[in-house]
């Protein structure tokens, strides 16, 4: 058995570049920036700040979403599997190029967004989308039990 499955969180660096290909199949590309703060060691030591770039590659009715609503800025949540693929640049060098293929996408605004109203947040599974939920809960939130059964762990 083997899984590839990547999932981010972070900012759009760039407004998502749409082409439609001759039987009018949309794919989408833009790169999510993902950062990992930066800490100082016990010993004093400064670790740095850290971002990774990563290219997306969206499909069909996803890169139409994508198209639409991913601005530069935008934060956006992705779940899809990595690719690598290799090409020759015109140099004749292999370079290798590595992708995340968007299954997918969930937008969650912008990052000046905090006072101004927030965008759309339409979730999009493949081609399909769904209606927005009302009201979502943020990543880390527990779930709340109900009243009385607090303690009814089985473990």
């Amino acid at each position: 058995m083997s899984v590839n499955k990547v999932i981010l969180v972070g900012n759009a660096g760039d407004d998502a570049k749409v082409r439609y290909l001759d039987n009018n199949v949309a794919v989408a590309n833009f790169s999510v920036a993902t950062t990992e703060r930066g800490y100082t060691l016990n010993n004093g030591t400064q670790v740095p700040e850290r971002t990774e770039w990563h290219n997306i590659v969206a499909w069909r009715g996803l890169a139409e979403i994508a198209e639409k609503y991913v601005k530069k800025g935008t934060q956006v949540y992705i779940e899809g599997k990595i690719q690598s693929r290799s090409y020759t640049d015109k140099d004749g060098i292999k370079r290798f190029a590595y992708e995340i293929l968007a299954d997918n996408m969930q937008l969650l605004g912008r990052k000046s967004d905090s006072a101004e109203a927030p965008a759309p947040s339409a979730p999009a599974k493949k081609a399909a989308t769904k209606p927005a939920k009302a009201e979502s809960a943020p990543f880390d939130a527990a779930p709340i039990a109900p009243a009385g059964q607090e303690d009814d762990l089985p473990f």
